[in-house]
């Protein structure tokens, strides 16, 4: 059965977490995000509750 061969398929596994981990990641993680986290307290909506005719 040669799915169950790992001797390929760990090696480009390893290489490309490698890849990501030490190379795309820390790229990924120095943007600036746009939206900033704000100060204000959330606010909540008054909504009327909705009358079923069957019930």
């Amino acid at each position: 059965m040669p799915q169950l061969n790992p001797n390929p398929w760990f090696f480009i596994m390893l290489s490309s977490w490698l890849t990501f981990s030490l190379i795309i990641q820390p790229k990924l993680l120095s943007f600036i995000t746009t939206n900033q986290p704000s100060s204000k307290p959330p606010t909540t909506s008054n909504t009327t509750p909705w009358t079923w005719p069957w019930t």
